[in-house]
């Protein structure tokens, strides 16, 4: 041995005997194991030194590693860091924790265990901080990030801290005993551990250790038994079990709750005011309310309250509730705790209660109701028994429903979204049905709700409501609760009366009559025992007659036991009393059974007698109660105890006797125990021995509840589908994912059937998922409820599937329905497949049953039934029809089966009404309509309609049997006696009268319009013929409308009409068009049936006998396969480099174009589709013609102010500058003088401004100038302003044959059908091209999308968002997408819907394309917050309500692609030229004010929105979708590909252009009227198209002489129609002979454009001394209003708007939602400057202020005068109050002129108009009366201090001071001098004696929207007669040198003027001349005397 060994082997000797003296210390050695020396080194073993590695491989469990430290341990850890942090250091920080944390429900302890649990988990960080999070809150962030710093630390140290002593004693012994056997013993001591191991009682937890939530709140923990499912508790300590002769009893001791150490009941005086007054009558909440009160109230976490019922869950509910509404108070309650008042937002939100049962429903309704009624909050019932309407639902708060009724409320992608969009909080009451049959309606409910939480972005807080169950987290986590926070378990301590429950089993078959007997005797000993301590008892049974023989039956054992004294109330004090009210009662049983002691209550009994029961049962009179379970639920009647005898019910929905359920059991147990009087409650449930296990195991919360959403997964997935909530199969996946069953699969695979490995290979179960789905999907294809593609896994909606899930209509019934379904069948037949659909599969005929059924069959059912009573459906239909004759049933099991068949067959038939409809069958559909209503009227089709209305059942027979006689329209047409002598009852004559004038009628009137020889247009007038009756009608009625062929029965067209009772006397006019195929019928039939009523129907046969179809004669021209002509062949260069900044060659149709446009003067009619390049085409013409004519003028028409814009931004920075021309620009918006006008090369106006200037084209030089007009878009002949288009064309033609030079006319349009004829029109020889639509420089793919009707317009949108989307991610994912909507509110929610869908996506801002630094600056600059909302998204909005600061943003935003999404409303498709990749066009119908319904866009406007789609150099083809009803795609489908044919609409609107043309002299005769209409395009087509336009012309006479002649008569009765009407309003004149004048009134009317109308409007209504009101109401009543838009819901902003304005709009006497209402308000609030709520208004306000000048300048003349003088003044404005001779009218009406552009009320004082100037200051000036100036005609003669002193007075701020002092030199200071005043003619002058500030006369009127010019008007008047002799507009000469901002200043212009003055004057005669400024109150009089001298004025005021 080597010196280096000897050490060595020293210490293993030291070694060895440590080991000696250790054996010495073991008293037990394992078995096998003799000695330790066998297992001991001996030193011999030694010997040899290379055997050293054998002796390591013996000593396995030491370590000497020589590298380790002092400071650290093996794990590497500080040693001063383990103390540090520590499990001292974590108890520490609990401690404090909780301290801080009063109302934390953990002891320190208890969070440091769970806080380990965490930290010692695999968590990743991301989810540790989540976790902890939660279990700390957000206040205590940095314990958070301390915990995860040291976590290892804290996890290490507390480990070896707990671990050391048990290592040091008995696991170090274990250890080294087995180190120190052999191999062999030590596997067999290791195999002996694991036998005792597996034989050892299980503890008392069954998995890994659990989190200890905060609010877990029970006494014991687990029991002793599995379960493969999951837990399986034992029953609780106490219970014992007792045997009987006849029953076994199982007694369940009652649990005492006791008050906890730190619990503390949360008074109601320290609660705020909200609660005090909500719970008032409470002295504190009870400890579970106290326990949960701080996260109820006070948070707005989800929640689930786990606790026994009567535990005071509704209380709690209450709290959430109170936290809702206190977020919507000013102010907030919680936020200021001393607030006495507050004001609820009642419209902001809503909150729905779910309670699983209708009788629950109304208790919740009525408790709720009474607590919440002193704020004013609405609760409602909305369930199958109770509708409530659109206007009840906004005005109510919170909402209690049912689970199935909500599921239907939801699963309508339209109806109701408003309503479910205001939901802040979801209450679920009874969570724990989830495992009910009923359970996959609430995973469904709270699946949709929480993945509208996810896509909306919305906060609705849901809280669960259940009994005590044992697997609470899992409910948990599906209803996302925070565990840590929401979820509360309450364990059966916390009743307020502690429940002792006993189940008996007794012996015997269910059903049998041994264990009815058996039963009954079980429960009458326990009904005694109770009787005996001197308890009430309820005794529950499961039908209404088993209450009354359980009662007579108990009372019969009573007496065989010698005890019914027990049940005697006789001795009691109030018994006598009692006997007399009881008598009172009907019911026989009831006063036969109260001297016994017993009473009954079932739902079926009257409600008095209901009412003197339960009044009787709590006074304690009556001792035994037997009763329903409806008594548990509906009403709050406890009892000492409670016995549920027997648990056999009859189940209608099963059709057999099925087990009680055990939310029934749980709430009858509730029902145990009254607080006031007994300690604890007593529940007895008396069953079979054989379920008794079943209710113990229930009851005592022993079985994990599961779900059952996998048996319903077929309706439930359809009904996402439809929703459009599911779209693919992997949206189906993620929707399964929110389900309570995924939850239960993960917990619970084997359950399901999923295999371990299968979980262990795929933890999140995606692809049982995806086969569950994929599985359902199959299945709903079959059927064709949707559409299935396999490829793309995306899942669409049918029809049918839709049907299906709005009826709640299973796909069982649907297989039913598609199989036996046929178009012609009967009453009978319908009855027989409504029989057969899947709800009523479970119905079963029993024997016993048999022999009513025969009766009923036999007298009840009028309609034949196939098959044997015994079927299930025979049963079904024999029910359902004896259901509707009213039969009296009398087992209780047929009653409960026919209410049952009543209601789901009602339903049924309305969903096959709707497949009919859907299938176009219409004879099936009249018979499923009649059959719908008579299941819900319970009469026959046959019976008798008045039956309906509750008339005696005599009555109705007398009027059956006179049936001849007694037909409503028979009835319509007697006296009050003669009905009465009819059904021989003279009371009953009067009331059948009443109610024949309430019976809903209608009447029809159809119009029936060709479009071409495939299409009719058909318009229908609806008038009500009834009386309005609230009590029968209600709000409103609706019907439906359809169309059918009178041969096949098939429909043409079918629509919903509602009819409301503020719209009864309104017209009613519905538009649509029918395809006509041939053969025709001979006729069509427009039916109108009421949805509601029996018997009222209208049919109207419509003739197709004077039927002219119009031949199709589309006349396309080819594109030529030409070279690409370059721009060369200009020959011109200036054009050359003009075009070839943009291009090189022409395209396609440009070439072909080009020879015909560029070299000849041909008239040219282009149709060609939007983008194929129509604009250069157009621009050759031009060309041509300053070539050709040079000199001349070109006019280009636009038909909207937005296409002119476009084309003069486009054109002023294109052509006028290198073209060195000059280009004007004439709209409503911008009027330029008549010299910029003539010296303008081209002129682009909108059609009425051209029409206006043209109409005197012999006083206007340059309108002869015109060689060339380009009309684009003349397709729209057929819309509002096709009118004006003819009458210009045909106008310039006239001028043209009227001067030499000749007029070129080209029409640009898209592809018409009859392009010949309108080429034809215009006079088009060679020049006709008509390409088709596909004629593009971009091919276009269009897909059309139909969507099903919905109740309303804004739900049909909401329906198109998701498809929307969807569109864009398939289309253009990165490309720019444009989606056209129909109004302004469409843009922002659409672009809010949008945005919440890219919320669910991995990148939310996916249609953003810049940085986020770049979007906060663009952000900063946004005005609009919807735009600014929508653009952090990458959505754009564009709308004319947008200020142009932000529109012009958007626009360039969008063209540079920085976002990708625009949502814009059809003005952008017009007016700016924004091109995109995708188009949708969302929704083809706008809402029409007038009508205020919603009306069909023109197919015109829907081909301009596609005409964005594709973009020239980016894209090689363009996508648009068309998103319609289904109704419509047919429609959009045919003229898409065919074009739409051009009519006229001239016939509509010819009186104005007749008066027109009679104005200027072109007219003279009527004869000339006939010629002049024999140029329009009108004249053409009535030949063509003669039914169009209502000329009637057998089919047979078409194109022969009688037609020719019918259609010269029709143009005659159509020209003097015309011209009567022109003379009743006094601008025509007709003379016997036949010729036409125009009246000096005419003529004012057409030079001012005005309707004839407004100028006899304003005849009818003036009147002298008119006052300022009256002025300003006949300026709004004019026709020029009548296209004022009025929106949908501005009625309501308009009521708003009068109240707070001087004159009411009440006085009009018209709706608020009329426009000249509308313009009426605008007005004054434009004088009263008050901001407008919305921006539409501010446009609004605009466009009526532009019309208002116009007006108002003609509300002038007076035909006495104008006849002498008009003629020798060609341009006097004078107007029709002058005409009249109305001298303070007259002023009066100037006064509004004044006011209207300053903006002020004329009472609002001169001064008032100046910058800085307060109204209120200067009525305070002018009352005082003590500074000057008096008048505004003072101000500009003032010196400088009085300005300075008027400055000073009003306080003008500094930087107003400027403007101030430039407005005051601005106003005019006028001198009159009157120059000559002869009795013919007086000659006035007017001096402005201060200077003009700038050279167009502009006046101080900032806030009118357009620049105004300085003008006078010149008044001769007598002031005391009020009569005014001669009137004139003067306004300054224009200097024609001068130059903006220089030479116009300094200019003191003169204006002359004279006036003629009517014969009769003489000399001598005074007369008034009043000078009046019409843009300042400035006025100036000077009397005067007729003379022939020259007279010099002084000026008056």
């Amino acid at each position: 041995m080597t010196t280096e060994e000897s050490p060595w082997f020293s210490q293993l000797k030291e070694m060895k005997e440590a080991l000696q003296q250790l054996k010495s210390q073991i008293t037990t050695i394992p078995n096998g194991v003799d000695e330790l020396d066998e297992i001991l080194l001996d030193e011999d073993d030694l010997s040899d030194p290379g055997d050293l590695d054998d002796v390591f491989n013996e000593i396995d469990g030491y370590d000497f590693d020589s590298s380790s430290s002092d400071f650290l341990d093996e794990d590497g850890v500080m040693d001063h860091d383990r103390d540090l942090y520590g499990r001292e250091w974590l108890t520490h920080q609990c401690i404090e924790y909780c301290t801080r944390r009063s109302g934390n429900a953990l002891e320190p302890d208890e969070l440091a265990s769970n806080l380990l649990a965490l930290l010692s988990s695999n968590t990743n960080i991301d989810e540790l901080q989540s976790s902890l999070t939660d279990i700390l809150g957000y206040e205590d962030l940095d314990l958070v990030g301390e915990l995860i710093l040291h976590r290892d630390i804290i996890v290490r140290s507390s480990s070896t801290e707990s671990n050391q002593q048990v290592y040091e004693n008995a696991e170090l012994k274990d250890d080294i005993i087995l180190r120190l056997m052999t191999r062999e013993q030590r596997e067999e001591a290791l195999r002996i551990q694991d036998q005792e191991h597996k034989l050892k009682p299980l503890g008392p937890k069954f998995a890994e250790p659990a989190l200890n939530y905060p609010h877990i709140y029970r006494s014991h923990d687990a029991g002793n038994t599995l379960s493969a499912a999951g837990k399986k508790y034992s029953l609780p300590v106490g219970s014992r079990q007792e045997k009987h002769e006849k029953y076994q009893e199982i007694i369940i001791p009652a649990e005492v709750g006791k008050r906890r150490f730190n619990e503390k009941l949360v008074l109601i005086s320290e609660m705020d005011k909200l609660c005090q007054n909500t719970f008032e009558g409470y002295k504190s909440l009870n400890r579970m309310q106290s326990l949960l009160y701080e996260v109820a109230y006070k948070t707005n976490e989800n929640m689930l309250i786990c606790a026994p019922t009567g535990a005071g869950k509704t209380d709690a509910a209450m709290l959430t509730i109170l936290n809702v509404i206190d977020r919507n108070c000013v102010p907030p309650p919680l936020a200021e705790p001393g607030a006495q008042t507050f004001s609820c937002q009642k419209d902001d939100f809503k909150i729905v209660y779910v309670a699983p049962m209708k009788a629950l429903a109304s208790e919740v309704v009525e408790k709720l109701g009474k607590r919440l009624a002193w704020l004013g909050i609405e609760v409602r019932e909305l369930t199958g028994d109770m509708h409530l309407s659109k206007a009840e639902i906004l005005r109510t708060q919170i909402i209690v429903t049912t689970p199935e009724k909500w599921d239907v409320v939801t699963r309508k992608s339209t109806g109701d979204m408003e309503l479910v969009q205001k939901v802040r909080l979801l209450i679920i009451d009874e969570v724990h049905m989830l495992h009910d049959e009923r359970g996959a309606v609430i995973e469904s409910i709270v699946a949709r709700t929480e993945r509208q939480v996810e896509s909306t972005q919305s906060m609705i807080r849901i809280v669960g409501l259940s009994a005590t169950l044992p697997n609470y987290i899992d409910v948990a986590s599906f209803l996302r609760v925070n565990p840590y926070a929401g979820l509360f378990y309450f364990d059966a301590s916390f009743r307020p009366v502690p429940l002792e429950q006993h189940f008996i089993g007794v012996q015997g078959k269910a059903g049998s009559k041994y264990s009815n007997e058996n039963l009954d005797r079980a429960a009458f000993e326990k009904v005694k025992e109770m009787l005996e301590k001197g308890y009430q008892v309820m005794v529950f049974v499961h039908s209404r007659k088993d209450t009354v023989r359980a009662a007579r039956r108990l009372y019969e054992m009573a007496q065989d036991d010698h005890c019914w004294d027990l049940f005697d109330p006789q001795y009691l004090p109030r018994y006598p009393t009692a006997v007399q009210e009881m008598n009172r009662s009907k019911a026989r049983e009831l006063r036969d059974l109260f001297p016994k002691g017993f009473g009954v209550h079932h739902a079926g009994m009257l409600r008095s007698d209901r009412n003197i029961i339960e009044r009787l049962f709590g006074e304690g009179l009556i001792k035994v109660l037997c009763c329903t379970s409806t008594l548990a639920w509906g009403v709050n009647l406890p009892a000492a105890a409670v016995v549920i005898r027997g648990t056999q019910l009859y189940s209608s929905q099963k059709g057999n006797f099925v087990d009680l359920g055990i939310l029934d059991v749980l709430q009858i147990f509730g029902r145990a125990g009254r607080p006031q009087f007994q300690q604890t409650g007593i529940g007895y449930i008396c069953t079979t021995i054989d379920k008794l296990p079943h209710y113990l195991s229930a009851v005592t919360q022993q079985h994990p509840i599961e779900s059952r959403l996998v048996e319903k997964i077929v309706d439930n997935l359809n009904a996402e589908i439809a929703l459009g909530t599911v779209t693919t199969v992997d949206e189906g996946v993620q929707w399964l994912g929110y389900s309570y069953m995924f939850v239960r699969w993960k917990k619970n695979p084997l359950g399901y059937g999923i295999d371990w490995q299968e979980f262990q290979d795929d933890p999140t179960l995606t692809q049982r998922r995806r086969s569950l789905i994929i599985k359902a999907a199959r299945h709903l294809q079959k059927l064709q409820m949707i559409i299935f593609n396999e490829n793309t896994e995306s899942l669409s909606p049918k029809d049918l599937g839709r049907i299906a899930s709005n009826f709640y209509v299973l796909n069982t019934s649907i297989e039913i329905f598609n199989n036996l379904l046929k178009p012609t069948q009967s009453e009978a037949d319908i009855l027989s497949i409504i029989a057969l659909s899947g709800e009523f599969d479970n119905i079963q005929a029993r024997d016993n049953e048999a022999g009513e059924l025969s009766k009923l069959r036999e007298d009840f059912c009028p309609c034949e039934i196939p098959g044997k009573s015994e079927d299930t459906h025979v049963k079904t239909n024999i029910l359902l029809q004896a259901y509707i004759s009213r039969a009296n049933l009398e087992d209780f099991a047929l009653v409960s089966d026919s209410a049952y068949v009543a209601q789901n067959a009602a339903r049924i038939c309305r969903a096959l009404f709707m497949i009919a409809l859907n299938r176009r069958w219409g004879h099936l559909c009249h018979v499923l309509l009649s059959m719908g209503k008579s299941i819900e009227k319970r009469i026959w089709s046959f019976q008798h309609p008045l039956a309906q209305f509750n008339l005696p059942h005599h009555i109705v027979k007398k009027l059956e049997e006179k049936e001849s006689t007694s037909s409503i329209q028979s009835l319509r047409e007697m006296q009050t006696g003669e009905i009465g002598n009819l059904v021989n009852n003279k009371t009953m004559g009067y009331t059948i009268s009443k109610l024949l004038d309430n019976f809903p009628d209608v009447s029809i009137e159809a119009e029936i319009a060709p479009l071409n020889r495939d299409v009719l247009r058909v318009k229908l007038w609806i008038t009500p013929e009834f009386k309005w009756n609230d009590k029968i009608h209600g709000k409103s009625e609706s019907y439906w409308i359809w169309v059918e062929n009178s041969d096949t029965s098939d429909l043409y067209h079918a629509e919903f009409f509602i009819l409301t009772k503020k719209k009864l006397y309104d017209e009613h006019e519905l538009n649509f068009t029918i395809p006509l195929s041939d053969p025709l019928p001979s006729q069509i039939y427009v039916r109108a049936s009421s949805d509601r009523w029996l018997g009222v129907e209208t049919v109207e046969a419509v003739s197709f006998q004077h039927l002219i179809r119009p031949d199709t004669e589309s006349v396309y021209t080819e594109l030529l396969n030409l070279q690409p002509l370059p721009i060369s062949a200009l020959k011109n260069p200036v054009l050359e480099e003009l075009y070839g900044q943009r291009f090189r060659f022409f395209n396609p149709m440009q070439t072909q174009l080009f020879y015909t446009l560029y070299h000849t003067s041909e008239n040219v009619l282009l149709g060609s589709p939007t983008g194929s390049g129509k604009t250069i085409a157009c621009e050759l013409a031009m060309w041509q013609a300053f070539r050709d004519k040079p000199g001349s003028k070109v006019v280009y028409i636009a038909p909207m102010k937005a296409l002119v814009r476009e084309r003069v931004n486009d054109w002023k920075g294109r052509i006028t500058g290198p073209m060195g021309m000059k280009l004007v620009e004439l709209t409503g918006d911008n009027t330029p003088d008549t010299r910029t006008i003539s010296d303008a090369d081209i002129i682009i106006t909108t059609p009425e401004k051209w029409d206006g200037i043209s109409r005197s084209w012999q006083t206007r030089g340059y309108v002869k100038k015109v060689s060339l007009v380009i009309i684009d878009e003349i397709h729209l002949l057929g819309g509002d302003r096709g009118p004006i288009l003819e009458i210009i064309v045909s106008r310039m033609n006239y001028i043209a044959s009227q001067t030499e030079g000749s007029v070129r006319l080209m029409g640009m349009s898209t592809a018409c059908a009859n392009a010949s004829d309108l080429g034809n029109w215009l006079g088009v020889k060679k020049g006709l091209y008509n390409f088709r639509h596909s004629v593009r420089p971009v091919p276009l793919e269009i897909f059309i999308d139909g969507f099903p009707e919905q109740s309303g317009f804004c739900p049909l949108m909401q329906s198109m968002n998701r498809p929307a989307f969807l569109a864009i991610k398939t289309h253009s994912p990165t490309k720019p997408v444009i989606i056209f909507v129909a109004s302004r509110r469409q843009t922002r929610l659409t672009a809010r819907d949008l945005i919440a869908f890219c919320g669910l996506e991995d990148n939310p801002r996916r249609f953003l394309h810049m940085p986020e630094s770049e979007l906060d600056l663009l952000l900063e600059k946004v005005k609009d917050a919807s735009v600014k909302e929508a653009l952090s998204f990458g959505i754009g909005l564009h709308h004319a309500g947008l200020v142009e600061s932000d529109r012009q943003l958007v626009e360039e935003l969008f063209t540079f692609n920085k976002i990708q999404v625009l949502v814009a409303t059809s003005t952008l498709a017009w007016g700016v030229n924004l091109p995109a990749h995708l188009v949708v066009v969302k929704g083809t119908q706008y809402f029409d004010a007038k009508t205020e319904g919603y009306k069909d866009m023109d197919l015109t406007d829907v081909l301009q929105m596609l005409g964005r789609a594709g973009r020239p150099q980016f894209d090689s083809s363009g996508i648009a979708r068309i998103f319609t009803q289904d109704t419509k795609k047919e429609f959009y489908k045919y003229f898409l590909h065919t074009g739409f044919p051009v009519e006229s609409s001239l016939h509509k609107a010819i009186d104005d252009h007749l008066g027109a043309e009679i104005a200027a002299g072109t007219i003279r005769t009527k004869q000339d009227a006939l010629d002049y209409l024999t140029w329009t395009f009108f004249f053409r087509r009535l030949h063509k198209n003669p039914t169009y336009y209502g000329l009637e012309i057998n089919l047979e006479d078409h194109d022969s002489a009688s037609s020719q002649l019918a259609a010269n008569y029709y143009m005659v009765r159509l020209v003097n129609e015309s011209v009567d009407q022109l003379q009743r309003s006094g601008c025509a004149i007709t003379h016997s002979n036949g010729d036409l004048d125009s009246t000096p009134l005419g003529k004012i009317a057409s030079y001012y454009y005005l309707s004839h109308k407004t100028v006899r409007n304003l005849l009818k209504r003036a009147k002298p001394n008119a006052t300022f009101e009256d002025a300003l109401t006949w300026m709004c009543t004019a026709t020029e209003y009548d296209e004022l838009p009025v929106r949908h819901n501005e009625d309501l902003i308009n009521v708003e708007l009068s109240k707070n304005l001087p004159f009411k709009a009440e006085r009009f006497n018209l709706p608020m939602w009329d426009p000249h209402v509308k313009a009426f308000l605008l007005i004054q609030a434009f004088m009263s400057r008050v901001d407008l709520p919305i921006s539409d208004y501010v446009t609004d306000q605009n466009s009526v202020l532009d019309q208002s000048i116009r007006i108002i300048q003609v509300i002038r003349y007076h035909p006495k005068i104008i006849s002498r003088w008009l003629t020798v003044d060609k341009q006097a404005s004078v107007d029709i109050l002058a005409e009249l001779g109305y001298l303070s009218s007259c002023l009066m009406m100037i006064t509004l002129l004044e006011c209207i552009k300053q903006a002020r009320w004329p009472t609002d004082s001169p001064l008032s108009i100046l910058p800085g100037v307060e109204v209120s200051e200067e009525k305070k000036r002018i009352e005082d009366g003590t500074m000057p100036p008096a008048s505004l005609v003072e101000l500009p003669t003032l010196p400088p201090p009085a300005l300075e002193d008027i400055i000073r007075l009003f306080r003008v701020p500094y930087v107003y001071q400027s403007s101030f002092h430039n407005v005051v030199a601005a106003i005019p200071d006028l001198a009159v001098k009157i120059v000559n005043a002869s009795p013919d003619k007086v000659e006035i002058s007017l001096i402005r004696k201060n200077p003009a500030l700038n050279p167009d006369f502009r006046i101080y009127a900032p806030r009118f929207p357009k620049p105004q010019t300085e003008g006078w008007f010149v008044i001769l008047g007598d002031v005391k007669s009020d009569s005014i002799y001669a009137l004139k507009r003067v306004g300054w000469p224009l200097q024609q040198n001068s130059k903006k901002g220089t030479e116009g200043r300094g200019l003191k212009p003169i204006a002359n003027t004279s006036l003629m003055l009517p014969p009769g004057f003489s000399s001598g005669m005074r007369l008034t001349a009043i000078v009046v400024s019409d843009g300042y109150q400035l006025e100036v009089r000077r009397e005067f005397q007729l003379s022939q001298q020259t007279v010099e004025a002084s000026r008056n005021n």
